[in-house]
């Protein structure tokens, strides 16, 4: 087979595969209490902790000491595909969500009256999905892995007293892995390997908040769009293609802009109201393309479409202790038509609750959860010539974390 020859069936496979973006990444909770307490509602009007350096920089005026929390939260995925046609054969891949740690850091402190500065470390986005080698989708994909995080500096100033502003970039490192199997009629499957996938990129955050009355507080937040450019290699296995080796690839896509909105509302000296909207550029990451080392490039489009969320939460304080609960929901970005197993989303409702201790010494633990509930997720799809039809019997997202808090 020529070099030519050997490339065309590279960007005929995996343009029918689509590029991989991995389950839900884009996570609203960071690990901390009134963010993963409340499924996200309370970002936007976070002026109490030093997370807000990265929930909304223009709540860390509210913040009168130095403060950090150090969290970890732990995604447990359940995730298991239900095929109705699969014209190839093979198994329905069982449980194929990867269970991940992820950790975060945030750290806080005013500079004068009115000048705050403060530093997040996060993971904004990622997900792995290990459907296995005889997955009756294995055309399309087979497993893959994004992972990203991000370095967060960030400012506030307060303008007056009612009205605060904030700013800052997240400096965002991407990984990306993933297999799809080559079909061979006539012989055993083939593979495609791309691996070691990296990119550096670039989101700048605005923030405000502006108190309506001593008991209402407003805040908004715009996250810019960042356009993901990874770099890495492509390689075959078990395939005559093996003897071009590993080859260069790159994979561009624009992760989306996001604007949010949020009330807080204190009802009482105790009892805090929460609620918050967002919309979020779904359309913008459905442009992908590859390049390959020939110079060669595809596009593709996943014709996704723009998404809003909606939710509202409670927090309640007695004593030393707080809890808090929420509720949200988001909209799916993509039509049953056009889904694919790398990315399985539908529409989500968030259910989440937090607990948190304080102490005297300026220590406060706390523990929080969200519960992900994403819609069966119909997939119809043709890759390589095969067609596989199903939903999803379990998807479902379970965050659980713990984060220790220190005020100096």
């Amino acid at each position: 087979m020529n070099r030519l020859s050997a490339f065309g069936l590279i960007l005929m496979t995996l343009l029918s595969a689509q590029i991989a973006s991995a389950a839900g990444f884009y996570l609203s909770e960071v690990g901390t209490p009134a963010s993963l307490g409340t499924g996200g509602v309370a970002n936007p009007t976070n002026t109490w902790g030093p997370d807000a350096a990265w929930t909304n920089p223009a709540g860390m005026t509210g913040l009168k000491n130095a403060a950090m929390i150090a969290g970890v939260q732990v995604a447990l995925p359940m995730i298991k595909f239900d095929p109705d046609i699969a014209e190839a054969g093979g198994k329905d891949g069982g449980q194929a969500g990867d269970v991940a740690g992820i950790p975060s850091f945030f750290y806080a402190t005013p500079l004068s009256n009115d000048f705050s500065f403060g530093f997040a470390v996060t993971a904004p986005l990622g997900g792995g999905l290990n459907y296995g080698d005889d997955f009756v989708g294995r055309y399309q994909l087979q497993d893959v892995s994004l992972q990203g995080v991000g370095f967060t500096p960030s400012v506030g100033y307060r303008v007056n007293d009612r009205l605060s502003i904030g700013g800052g970039v997240s400096v965002i490192y991407t990984t990306l892995e993933q297999s799809i199997a080559l079909r061979q009629p006539g012989r055993p499957d083939g593979k495609i390997k791309i691996k070691d996938m990296s990119d550096v990129g670039l989101q700048a955050l605005l923030g405000l908040t502006y108190a309506l009355t001593d008991r209402a507080l407003l805040g908004l937040v715009y996250r810019s769009q960042t356009n993901t450019e990874l770099s890495g290699n492509v390689k075959f296995d078990k395939t005559p293609l093996s003897a071009l080796g590993t080859r260069s690839l790159d994979i561009d896509w624009t992760n989306p802009q996001w604007a949010e909105l949020g009330l807080r509302y204190a009802l009482t000296d105790a009892t805090t109201l929460f609620f918050n909207a967002g919309w979020q550029q779904w359309s913008k990451f459905s442009e992908n393309s590859m390049k390959f080392q020939n110079g060669a490039v595809v596009k593709s489009d996943r014709n996704w479409d723009d998404t809003w969320h909606a939710g509202v939460a409670a927090a309640h304080q007695r004593g030393n202790s707080t809890w808090s609960l929420g509720v949200s929901y988001d909209s799916s970005p993509v039509k049953d038509r056009d889904r694919t197993f790398d990315f399985p989303v539908d529409e989500t409702w968030k259910l989440s609750a937090s607990y948190t201790v304080e102490h005297k010494d300026g220590l406060n633990f706390s523990l929080g959860s969200s519960l992900l509930m994403v819609g069966d997720a119909s997939i119809d799809q043709t890759a390589q010539g095969v067609r596989v039809t199903g939903d999803y019997k379990s998807n479902l997202l379970w965050l659980v974390g713990g984060s220790l808090r220190y005020d100096f």
